[in-house]
């Protein structure tokens, strides 16, 4: 109990900084307003082996779901294959109107969702507990893709966080701290699909200590282009 004590009377209060706005004298974390509860809309692609659900109005036979093959096409009747890889579920069903439009339907209207997506995933590998592909949503954040895979293992080293991304044909890199975020240092960053993420001690990680030779991570995030 002494111990704990005195480990108690050296503890440092948390005070206000740039980042960080301590609200003396409450005790109650203040409810979120409406806002809060939504994010900022990310577009959901099609890529190959989605299932789509189709629906052309007052059209059933041309109703169906649909699987999109390996090659990222789609193939219904009349129309023949179309390129659905890359596309809103929005876009894909403009693109089928105006496969019909005039020749086959007059005035289509076309509805398609995506049931099923493989191909919107994020690859959480390293010191996690449950290593693999996890689905990507418009709320994944790094903090959430480290509790998706049931967080880190003991020997995690949590100011190693690599995130691998791809911008632009470039491969680029961000070297991330978790115990930093969780103290509100930084923003928890946003994840996207065909990211990497890498946990504590790896290749990718050694790989990336190769192109960029830093201090572990304290107060900000590291981005960099690999060449």
């Amino acid at each position: 109990m002494a111990v704990a004590l005195a480990a108690c009377a050296k503890r440092v209060p948390l005070e206000s900084s740039a980042r960080l706005t301590v609200i003396q004298n409450n005790g109650e974390l203040p409810a979120p307003e409406r806002a809060d509860l939504t994010v900022a809309d990310r577009p959901s692609l099609i890529g190959p082996l989605d299932t789509i659900e189709v629906d052309v109005f007052n059209v059933a036979e041309l109703s169906r779901e649909i699987q999109v093959d390996a090659s990222g096409r789609i193939s219904m009747p009349l129309i023949g294959t179309i390129d659905a890889r890359g596309k809103t579920a929005d876009e894909l069903a403009r693109a089928v109107e105006a496969a019909l439009r005039g020749r086959y339907v007059r005035n289509p209207e076309v509805t398609i969702n995506i049931k099923n997506s493989v191909s919107q995933v994020v690859t959480i590998d390293g010191q996690v507990v449950e290593p693999g592909l996890y689905p990507v949503t418009n709320q994944m954040t790094l903090l959430r893709a480290v509790a998706s895979a049931k967080g880190m293992t003991e020997f995690a080293r949590q100011e190693d966080v690599v995130i691998l991304r791809t911008v632009n044909g470039r491969k680029m890199a961000g070297l991330y701290n978790i115990a930093a975020i969780r103290g509100g240092a930084y923003d928890d960053p946003p994840i996207y699909a065909n990211d990497v993420i890498v946990v504590g001690d790896s290749p990718q990680r050694r790989l990336f200590r190769d192109f960029v030779s830093v201090a572990p991570l304290l107060a900000a995030p590291l981005i960099a282009i690999l060449q």
